[in-house]
């Protein structure tokens, strides 16, 4: 019977497994979130347990995670404890998100702003 870390995929069915493509799979290569070995024809042979762990970079990602901070979760997930460098850490995450939604609102105001001074300067009025 196969060990969970035993290479037996190839690209390809770990991207229609997983249900992300190739080149997303590359990226999380790149991202050092992911590892693959070669065989001797140089394609990427991956362990049997990378389905899961490009699900959950997927759920890390969807959280707004950078892959800077995902590879810093990525050993608190591995090795099943939620420890307090983990809590600061998401926290910290949480705080930058609240900072990124703050800026998008002031964005979105001044946008608004401009639009309204932009119309009363045409004439119509229009709110389309």
């Amino acid at each position: 019977m196969e060990s969970s870390q035993e290479v037996a995929m190839r690209i390809g069915e770990v991207a229609a497994k997983a249900g992300v493509s190739v080149r997303a799979l590359r990226y999380y290569e790149q991202q050092d979130l992911l590892q693959s070995s070669r065989n001797p024809g140089g394609q990427r042979r991956y362990p049997n347990d990378a389905v899961e762990r490009v699900r959950l970079l997927r759920q890390l990602y969807s959280m707004g995670l950078t892959s800077r901070t995902i590879r810093k979760v990525l050993p608190f997930a591995d090795s099943g404890g939620a420890s307090p460098e983990l809590l600061e850490l998401l926290a910290a995450e949480r705080d930058r998100l609240d900072r990124q939604l703050t800026d998008l609102r002031d964005e979105r105001r001044r946008l608004h702003d401009c639009l309204t001074e932009a119309r009363h300067h045409d004439g119509t009025g229009s709110s389309s």
